[in-house]
This record gives C-alpha cells, structure tokens and sequence, in this order.
C-alpha cells in the first residue's frame, strides 16, 4: 500500500510517501480500505517526536474513511463492503494510507449523506468536541461557554454542539473568521488580535480552551464561583488554576462507537455541519502537515486517498 510516515523525527520535511506493507486483520478487527483521512494538530508533534512510538516507520493520522476490505475472526456487526468512519485507538497513530486495520468495537458505519472527506473530517474533532462539551463540562440549556478558537476545527464543532444543547456561546477568533464563528451559531465573537476577552467576557458557567498556553491561563478569569473549565491544548493534565473555586479539567478522548453515531445524528438532524475542507493527495502530506502546524487555519485539511 502506499503511506506517508516517517523514518526518524524531525519537521514535516521528514515524510515520506512510499510502499509499506499491507495490514491483516488480527481477531476482532477489520482491514479497511481507506478513501480519506484528515489532518489534526497532534500529527505534527507526532512527527517531531513528542508522543512516544513503537519503532519506524511510522505512519501520521488518526481519523478516516473508508470502505471494510476484510474482516477478522469474531466480527460480526461489519462486513466486506460497508463503508465505515472512525478514529484509531488511543495512543495509536496510521491513517495516512491505503489500508487500515482497527478494532471494528470502535469503528462506525457511515452515513450515505456523508462522504468520506465530511465524514473524516468531522471524526476525531466531533469526538474531542462531545468528550468536553457533553461528558466532561456537562453543558446544559441556559448556561453559558466561552470557547476559545473557535474557527479551529474542534472548536468549531464545539460551537455548533453547545449551540444545539441551548447554552449561549462565546468565542473568540482572528477578524477574518468572526463572520464564519457567527454562521456557526455563536452569540458573541471576539477578535482576539484586538480585544482582550477578560475584559469583555466574565461569569461565564464553562470555558473550553483549544488554544493553550497563556491563553488557557487567562481562562479561569471568566469564570463564575463553581465554574469549570475543560483544556485540550494544554498537555496530558488540566493546567492548575489560578483560584480556588473553580473546576480544571482534562477530557478523556475516548474511543468506541456510540460516540460515532452521535456525530452521525448530529449531521443528521442539522445540528452540525462539516468544516470547511482543503483537499491534498497523500503524497503531499509534508505540505498539509506545515499547514497544520502554522496553526491559524479554518476548518480542516482531508487528503482524498482514494
């Protein structure tokens, strides 16, 4: 099969695209002919080497489409030729190629509303948005979120979740992407270039930060007596508060299938809609993933595999 990975750690530079071999399915999973994968902002730290490997090569990506080509033994809710989505198990990493074998427990079957490129582009930001927004802040109708983002891709999911939930939502972005935050259903955005959003925002029930470092920090500032505030940007732990009567909290991104079909309802009754989509061949996967890390971008980046 044809991969992009890596044979040693460094910037994007270092991938390759070339000829791995192919996968078989181990008992309970299935091989899956992959049509697209996305891009997330831990690929590139995965490149550079910051989460540990078991030994090259390895290959990026976490979320995919596709199509099931084989399954192991003990499958028996998926079957050769069901188109599928879903995101690899934790602490896993190789999406960016042609095949992929995965526990079939936490892969989903894909809408046919959904082509590939939306449904892999909704995967691991739909499953990092429902694990802070739903389990971990426990949002409810009538409270109100400062998301911090929020035209990076979890967070714009996020914006559309909370939105749906009936919290009031606030976020804040660059000048050129307030108008997109605002589609998305946000009731106050804020350029964050030019505003300070302490200044502006306060006594707020819940803050979800895609942002980390200072930013993250600044955070528990808005925040009401009892609020809590979830962080996905600021390493493996929550970062400490800087008061005492607040809530510092680290969503665990679980995977499993129930999650999946949630992001399928989602789409399905309108209450979100996939992000804006640049496409890229996987051989370009050095460029896509430079983007990445530039950070500032809207939406997602898909490479269309098949």
């Amino acid at each position: 099969m044809k991969a992009a990975y890596i044979e040693k750690f460094g910037g994007p530079e270092v991938l390759k695209y070339g000829d791995l071999p192919d996968p078989s399915p181990e008992p309970g999973q299935i091989v899956v002919d992959t049509f697209a994968a996305s891009v997330n902002g831990a690929d590139w730290k995965v490149c550079a080497g910051d989460y540990a490997q078991p030994g090259f090569p390895v290959i990026l990506g976490r979320d995919f489409s596709g199509v099931v080509s084989a399954v192991g033994v003990d499958v028996r809710d998926l079957k050769v030729g069901d188109e599928v989505f879903g995101v690899l198990e934790a602490g896993r990493d190789g999406t960016y190629c042609e095949k992929i074998a995965i526990g079939a427990a936490v892969v989903a079957k894909k809408p046919p509303a959904l082509s590939h490129v939306d449904a892999t582009a909704l995967a691991l930001i739909g499953l990092t948005a429902i694990r802070a927004v739903e389990d971990t802040l426990k949002l409810k109708s009538g409270e109100t979120i400062l998301i911090q983002g929020g035209a990076g891709g979890v967070a714009s999911f996020a914006i559309q979740l909370a939105r749906h939930l009936g919290a009031r939502v606030i976020t804040t972005a660059s000048a050129g992407n307030l108008d997109y935050v605002r589609g998305l259903g946000a009731d106050q955005a804020i350029d964050y270039n030019a505003t300070d959003f302490r200044k502006v925002v306060s006594n707020v029930d819940a803050v979800f930060d895609t942002v980390g470092g200072d930013v993250a920090m600044q955070s528990f500032a808005v925040l009401k007596p009892g609020g809590r505030a979830a962080f996905i940007a600021s390493g493996t732990q929550a970062p400490k508060p800087d008061r005492g009567n607040v809530a510092s909290l680290r969503p665990a991104v679980g995977r499993d299938r129930p999650a999946l079909e949630r992001i399928a309802e989602l789409h399905r009754t309108g209450a979100v809609r996939p992000p804006p989509v640049r496409l890229f061949k996987l051989a370009d996967a050095a460029e896509a993933v430079g983007i990445s890390k530039a950070r500032h971008l809207k939406g997602k980046l898909v490479f269309k595999v098949r």
